[in-house]
């Protein structure tokens, strides 16, 4: 195992040269290949060209990783991590500046998040060393029942038993009490420093003003059909049509874009704070939004909702303390997978290990995603809310578990995965990573779930009502059976890494169910392959699909391995990097290389995913 590369990778004494040239095959397959990438979405004369070279380093990553002593920010969108910044600068700190940067992103980035959407974070408290995972996920409402769900034609599907089986995606029946604005308030109490009216300004801003939308997040800005027209046809909601689009057309890049009736929502949290929006006025017009399009949430409902504070599931790789969400998130599947390939891998390739036969091995592909297919196949049999069903967490990420799985594995064939789980979609979500000069550090993932959530707003407070509730089965047999007051099975993950017991990295890669899959592969670039946070970002992925059984490689990572993957037995296709969600992290320098003679002062490193339209900000 190398160690993590916190300079370029020519400048990691712990990097074999092995894995150098390995790395080097990478950077030529990445440069060869930009040309035919590039023609086939873009049609302007530059298209033609090719990328020039880093200066140093590997060649093909994106961006340096930006480095900072005071504070740092990394999210998928600029003007949202710039959001952050500020409170940073004004003496905030990490808590404050994630709320702040989370309500920016629900204005610039509203497909993927907002108010009417799931929160779920890992703090790590400098004050007293420990880690607190925040649970703001969304309960069915009171009249959420299978037997309702029945009644109105929806029954569950045998070919797809795991989550998701039976339930509408859009519209109001998915529809979950929003956590995320109780998410905000209780954070900034137990951790914050500044009022929620300071951290939502940048949000009112934005949203009052107008703010010009960026390259990625344009192509993304689609509502969906959500409410039947006066034809019987689904068409999108007209509130939706009214907030979202201008002229009754999506934004483009570069456009001006503004929702005051958004402003006007933030300027009553502001004053109000999250009682508005639970037991105020926001909370009558979420209540005669969800009556108008037959739903069944209720005053009582919102103004019952409190989230949960808990532990973090733990396992240990290869010497670091790994910690993610536990149940209803997916996250401790990253967990279970990095078990599967520590214990494993000397089974399936005796005397090699995943950093021996590198990124360029069919055989490092094949034995990732079978741990994978394994990890999914416990997720999707066990995970539900833990306040309705016991889940066994704890064994499941064992290494003793792991252990007993290898032999499941061909390491010469692909293996088959039983329907159990819910087919391949987006899954909208955004991330963020940030630290301050205390010491403090916050991973956070929120999202609307669906493209633009259940694809209805609210009436003048322009927000989403997300469609969480999609992934309840109605199969009664089903740990994750759909029940009011219940939290679904949630894709949303967010992870933190320990090192000889100091704060290490926040983990948080967005995109469905590629987050926990995501987690562990930006886990083995970082400690396996000794990548830096941009490269590890910058490397390859890929995306399995546990239903389908098919596996989606990144164009470049296609064309190197494809064909020796489907040789293997996999279902492989080339897709772009829109599979393959966005990766956002900070790292904290390990004490002895930050100091240097300075013990009280720290470094940050972060990293931000080429694939989306941010960045990291630092002071």
């Amino acid at each position: 195992m190398h160690p993590p590369c916190h300079h370029s990778l020519r400048q990691c004494a712990g990097i074999s040269r092995a894995l150098l040239a390995v790395l080097l095959a990478v950077v030529l397959l990445f440069v060869s290949a930009a040309p035919t990438m590039a023609a086939a979405d873009c049609a302007a004369p530059f298209c033609r060209g090719v990328r020039g070279d880093r200066a140093e380093g590997w060649k093909p990553q994106t961006r340096s990783e930006v480095i900072a002593e005071h504070g740092i920010v990394a999210t998928s969108q600029p003007l949202a991590a710039q959001a952050g910044l500020r409170i940073l600068e004004r003496g905030g700190n990490a808590i404050d500046a994630a709320v702040a940067v989370a309500a920016a992103l629900n204005v610039v980035e509203p497909m993927m998040t907002g108010m009417g959407g799931d929160l779920f974070a890992i703090v790590y408290s400098a004050k007293d060393g420990k880690l607190h995972a925040l649970n703001a996920s969304g309960m069915a409402p009171t009249g959420a029942t299978i037997a309702h769900m029945h009644a109105l034609g929806h029954d569950f599907d045998p070919a797809n038993p795991g989550p998701g089986s039976g339930m509408p995606t859009y519209g109001i029946l998915p529809v979950t009490v929003p956590g995320a604005v109780w998410g905000w308030q209780e954070l900034l109490t137990r951790f914050g420093t500044r009022s929620l009216r300071e951290v939502l300004q940048p949000a009112v801003d934005y949203a009052e003003n107008g703010f010009p939308v960026s390259e990625r997040i344009a192509s993304d800005w689609i509502l969906p059909d959500a409410v039947r027209g006066s034809d019987g046809k689904l068409v999108p909601d007209p509130d939706s049509v009214r907030a979202w689009y201008v002229d009754g057309h999506p934004p483009v890049a570069g456009e001006l874009f503004r929702n005051p009736d958004l402003a006007r929502a933030f300027r009553i949290l502001q004053k109000s704070g999250a009682a508005a929006f639970y037991r105020g006025e926001i909370a009558r017009a979420i209540v005669a939004k969800s009556d108008a399009q037959g739903g069944t949430m209720t005053l009582e409902d919102l103004a019952a909702y409190r989230g949960t504070w808990s532990e973090p599931t733990a396992s240990r790789y290869h010497g670091y303390d790994v910690y993610e969400l536990p149940p209803p998130s997916q996250d401790w599947a990253a967990q279970e997978m990095l078990s599967i390939l520590e214990a494993c891998v000397p089974h399936w390739a005796p005397g090699e290990t995943l950093a021996t036969l590198g990124p360029t091995s069919p055989r490092y592909w094949h034995f990732l995603t079978e741990a994978k297919k394994l990890a999914y196949a416990d997720l999707f049999a066990y995970n539900a809310d833990p306040d309705f069903v016991s889940v066994p967490v704890a064994r499941l990420v064992s290494a003793e578990h792991a252990e007993s799985l290898c032999p499941k594995v061909d390491p010469l064939h692909a293996a088959p995965t039983v329907p159990a789980g819910v087919p391949g979609g987006k899954g909208d979500t955004i991330v963020i990573a940030v630290a301050d000069r205390e010491g403090n550090m916050v991973s956070w993932v929120s999202s609307n779930y669906e493209h633009f959530g259940s694809g209805l707003t609210v009436p003048g407070y322009g927000f989403l009502l997300h469609d969480r509730g999609a992934l309840f089965s109605l199969d009664p047999q089903s740990p994750n059976a759909i029940a009011p007051h219940k939290r679904p099975f949630n894709t949303l993950s967010a992870g933190f890494v320990m090192h000889d017991g100091a704060p290490f990295m926040t983990v948080t890669l967005m995109g469905g169910d590629m987050q926990a899959q995501g987690h562990a592969q930006v886990l083995v670039n970082t400690i396996d392959l000794g990548a830096n946070l941009q490269a590890a970002s910058d490397l390859a992925r890929f995306h399995h699909l546990q239903v389908e059984n098919v596996l989606m490689l990144e164009s470049p990572l296609y064309d190197l391995v494809g064909k020796a993957l489907s040789d293997l037995g996999h279902d492989v296709r080339p897709v772009d990097g829109q599979a393959m969600g966005g990766f956002q992290s900070v790292m904290l320098e390990p004490a002895s290389a930050a100091a240097k003679g300075h013990p009280r002062r720290r470094i940050y490193r972060g990293g931000s995913d080429h694939r989306k339209d941010g960045g990291v900000v630092g002071w």
